[in-house]
């Protein structure tokens, strides 16, 4: 279940820079912090938001200012992986 939490903070990370990141480097990313991706705890996703995640978006290239990223924390930290997201309850009646 909590990869979901990983899922989750990729596609927030993408929506808030408005690009699409190469996924499995955020999954080396966090690895390499010390976290586990396949079971991304929510301690370990808001402590890379606060830590690693402002030098790993420089060294590709991205900038995320001090509003967003403080959406994008909030985000990562309300989100519940028991719960469907909106994205998942629409795909389940489009069929």
């Amino acid at each position: 279940m909590r990869r979901r939490r990983f899922d989750h903070l990729y596609l927030e990370l993408c929506l808030t820079l408005g690009a699409r990141l190469p996924r499995f480097e955020l999954w080396m990313a966090l690895a390499e912090a010390g976290s586990t991706p396949e079971d991304l705890a929510r301690g370990d996703a808001l402590a890379f938001c606060d830590e690693g995640l402002q030098t790993f978006l420089r060294s590709r290239g991205y900038r995320l200012g001090p509003v967003p990223a403080r959406r994008l924390r909030r985000a990562v930290a309300r989100f519940d992986p028991r719960y469907p997201t909106p994205y998942e309850r629409l795909a389940a009646l489009t069929g």
